[in-house]
């Protein structure tokens, strides 16, 4: 949410403060980081008891404003912990994704010509969820919303409610995958009928 609107620069130096944030927060709890990510469990019974705590222990202010009946002393510190590992693998991703487009922004040619589809959208649907079920994009990895976006973003057009039209096209009576099966008979025919060497 408090992302700033600038360019690489401005958006890496973003990621790599909120980095900064995440490595004050484990240096500033380093003795129970090491304790929990060591696997230790000789002091659970201070840390994870309802009613124990120790006010010897550094307890964090917001614990004598929980409920001591359903929270421990330490269980939200362990909550954070999972949490920022999450985090800073978010902003690590992000940052390789800035270096991947500053790289490719170098070295990548643009084509002279722009696509856009002139096939029906509900082809396009048809196309996406077929290239979805293979799992081609990002080793199947790539979600259906996120391929959704990226042929919006590459042809600029608006697939609008693709998954109500992907039910449309399960109810067909025959011939449901009729886009994808006329291309295969069409790239057979020019095979079979083609001369050409590429």
């Amino acid at each position: 949410m408090k992302k700033p609107n600038g360019g690489i620069r401005i958006l890496k130096k973003y990621y790599n403060n909120e980095l900064l944030k995440l490595k004050a927060f484990f240096d500033n709890e380093l003795d129970f980081y090491q304790y929990y990510r060591s696997g230790s469990t000789y002091l659970d019974y201070k840390y994870f008891l309802r009613g124990k705590f120790d006010i010897k222990l550094a307890l964090d202010t917001y614990y004598f404003e929980t409920d001591t009946s359903f929270a421990t002393s330490h269980d939200f510190k362990v909550a954070t912990i999972l949490a920022n590992d999450l985090i800073e693998l978010y902003l690590e991703n992000q940052l390789l994704m800035l270096d991947n487009k500053e790289t490719s922004d170098k070295t990548q040619r643009k084509p002279n010509v722009k696509m856009t589809w002139t096939a029906s959208k509900v082809t396009l649907i048809e196309l996406m969820y077929a290239l979805h079920t293979d799992g081609v994009f990002n080793n199947g990895a790539a979600d259906l919303k996120e391929i959704a976006e990226y042929f919006e973003y590459i042809f600029e057009i608006d697939l609008g409610q693709y998954r109500r039209r992907f039910l449309e096209i399960k109810a067909r009576k025959s011939d449901r995958t009729s886009f994808i099966m006329a291309l295969n008979k069409k790239l057979l025919n020019r095979l079979d009928n083609s001369d050409e060497v590429i």
